[in-house]
């Protein structure tokens, strides 16, 4: 029998700050399979993050099958716009959300994961980041400080976490991060650059699978998710209507659950998939495949046989 066994791996999931995402998921995937689970969080959102845990708040999120909690093996903070923590500005380091939380650059990171693990401790990193500061904003209308805002976190931080984790990894070793149709075709209200940061992701991680698997050994794939109405997602304003559009268009007419991502992620990331690397999976119910929307579609049809 084929398993998933992700036993004696250690993952690092980044963006992780509530129950509600791809990234929870994913990292409950992750546990699920053996793997031990640590996880970075935006600095702004540790707290909360930390004291939802604390209180028992996602206790029904973190159930495993065996009747266990998911437990993380360490919580650190992290914002990935910074690769070092000189390129943060004064303001964020001196701001009353940051400034007790240390070293959060992707360097800081990296030396925080050393210094508790020793000095190869990975053998799975998920890249679960995406900001669009002026996602509502359709292109056209989109500044420059926006666009650059939006490609660096949402498709630069993947190239700065692998260059500066790809030494901390092991033989064997998986990078994952998630994406969307928006790189391809055209997603009308998901504007601010974000589309064009899902463009770069995806180039980026054919060209870092290349980089990286000749570098560390490591193998780098990207998840084209279908959308999901998270709590980050809601900032995109329309996130619930492209919910059910995708579930009303796709092959199969139903939402993308999250758990489905998150068994995606940990087939990727495990002996089971060592032949892939450089790839863009789609978990959308195969909403990519579609050129037609099916109720214009079967519109048309019921006009032509003059049935409807």
């Amino acid at each position: 029998m084929l398993t998933i066994d992700l036993r004696g791996k250690r993952a690092l999931v980044a963006g992780v700050a509530d129950d509600a995402g791809y990234g929870f998921a994913i990292a409950k995937a992750l546990a699920e399979g053996g793997a031990t689970v640590s996880v970075a969080t935006w600095p702004p959102a540790l707290t909360i993050f930390r004291n939802l845990l604390e209180r028992g708040k996602l206790d029904a999120s973190r159930r495993m099958t065996d009747g266990s909690l998911l437990g993380f093996e360490g919580i650190y903070p992290f914002d990935a716009a910074f690769d070092t923590l000189d390129d943060a500005p004064a303001d964020v380091r001196e701001n009353k959300r940051y400034r007790d939380a240390g070293d959060f650059s992707i360097a800081g990171l990296a030396a925080r994961l050393v210094a508790d693990h020793g000095p190869r401790p990975l053998d799975i990193v998920v890249h679960s980041l995406a900001n669009g500061p002026e996602v509502t904003r359709p292109l056209l209308h989109t500044s420059r400080a926006g666009y650059l805002a939006a490609l660096s976190v949402s498709a630069y931080s993947l190239v700065g976490m692998v260059a500066r984790l790809g030494p901390l990894l092991r033989p064997g070793a998986s990078v994952l991060s998630l994406t969307y149709l928006a790189s391809e075709r055209v997603i009308p209200g998901y504007g601010g650059g974000m589309s064009s940061a899902k463009a770069a992701l995806e180039s980026d991680t054919r060209v870092l699978a290349y980089e990286a698997g000749r570098a560390f050994g490591a193998r780098v794939n990207t998840i084209s998710a279908g959308p999901l109405a998270s709590r980050a997602a809601s900032a995109i304003g329309i996130i619930d209507r492209m919910v059910s559009y995708c579930a009303a268009n796709t092959p199969l007419p139903e939402a993308v659950r999250p758990e489905e991502v998150g068994r995606a992620a940990a087939f990727l990331a495990s002996p089971l998939a060592t032949g892939i690397t450089g790839a863009t999976i789609y978990v959308d119910k195969g909403y990519h495949a579609m050129g037609m929307a099916v109720e214009h579609a079967e519109a048309r049809t019921a006009s032509t046989t003059g049935t409807g």
